[in-house]
């Protein structure tokens, strides 16, 4: 595949940023290059086989897992050689894989997480990683691997062999209301269905949920608002890693609502798939954070990567406007 020099510069550019110590940034490189796709997986594969930093090669197998390009299986078969983390986020990356439209790739990825799943040499945490991962699989294979668990010598194990058609079922239930309008009491439970479900719903199905989550947000007890907060974040960022837009409204407002800094998520996606509309209430944002410098830091950020997709220069009639919210503060964003 021919890549032009000027993607070719930004796919380099992204990729940096995927070791870089800015979550916010490192989360919207992958967003990013989610959206540029399968250019982007030799860049990545490079990066993943040139680094020793643990840090940049969860990075890396997170944006192939949005990606989903038949090289992940490669890659990811090598990850799962690391150990920790590194391991866990090559079971995410098959995951991802298990409904490929090119049939002998959704076929690798299912073999070797299954063998992942019963391999008593690897360490605990990595096998249910790779199980997890298997919770949608065909029945014909849950049926396999619930019967080898069911043998194994982890008690732990054991036991998920019994939970595992409950917890597919379960999760799929938990989606199912929620696209109706009807959400779990716990958002955690809903949670754990989109990050599997997310990726490919209907665009129109997650901003309806998006509205639906605000307002159960918005009437919850003031101790469990986070976590619902923190599950519509999730939800953009599912949006901006497909580059919709569908949504955004509903980030411009609540950046106009905050009382203080959001989850990282909300920032990703705003720097993936903000608009010019965004840069008032990411500046008004600005000017209310002054105590909280690294929350500043992030939305300067964001402004910028706006500005610059979006071409609005220092001459921009908009920067008067911004200007007069942030008073004194004349070097936002530009700085």
């Amino acid at each position: 595949m021919v890549i032009k020099a000027s993607s070719a510069v930004e796919i380099r550019k992204l990729v940096a940023a995927l070791g870089g110590t800015d979550e916010v940034k490192r989360d919207a490189a992958i967003a990013r290059l989610a959206i540029i796709g399968a250019r982007a997986v030799d860049a990545l594969g490079r990066a993943y086989a040139t680094t020793t930093d643990r840090t940049t090669k969860i990075a890396v197998l997170r944006a192939l897992e949005a990606i989903g390009d038949v090289r992940t299986v490669a890659i990811a078969r090598r990850a799962l050689n690391e150990s920790g983390e590194v391991a866990i986020a090559a079971t995410s990356a098959l995951r991802s894989l298990l409904d490929s439209p090119h049939g002998p790739t959704a076929t690798d990825a299912l073999d070797v997480l299954v063998a992942t799943a019963l391999d008593p040499q690897l360490e605990r945490r990595l096998r249910l990683a790779a199980f997890h991962a298997l919770r949608d699989m065909p029945d014909g294979v849950r049926t396999r691997v619930a019967e080898a668990l069911a043998a194994d010598s982890d008690p732990k194990l054991r036991s998920l062999s019994r939970e595992l058609p409950r917890d597919a079922e379960a999760d799929e239930m938990v989606w199912q209301d929620a696209l109706e309008g009807r959400l779990p009491d716990d958002a955690a439970a809903l949670r754990e269905a989109a990050q599997t479900r997310a990726p490919s719903a209907a665009l129109s199905a997650l901003q309806k949920m998006i509205d639906e989550i605000r307002t159960r947000e918005a009437s919850a007890p003031r101790s469990r608002r986070a976590d619902w907060r923190s599950l519509r974040g999730a939800l953009h960022q599912a949006l901006a890693l497909r580059g919709s837009r569908v949504a955004v409204y509903d980030l411009r407002e609540t950046l106009q609502t905050a009382e203080g800094a959001l989850p990282t998520s909300f920032l990703a996606a705003l720097h993936v798939v903000g608009d010019e509309s965004c840069l008032e209430p990411i500046a008004a944002a600005y000017a209310r954070a002054e105590p909280d410098e690294r929350w500043r830091v992030q939305l300067a950020a964001a402004f910028r990567a706006i500005a610059q997709r979006e071409k609005i220069t220092k001459r921009h009639a908009i920067m008067k406007r911004v200007h007069k919210i942030v008073g004194s503060d004349l070097d936002f964003p530009f700085s």
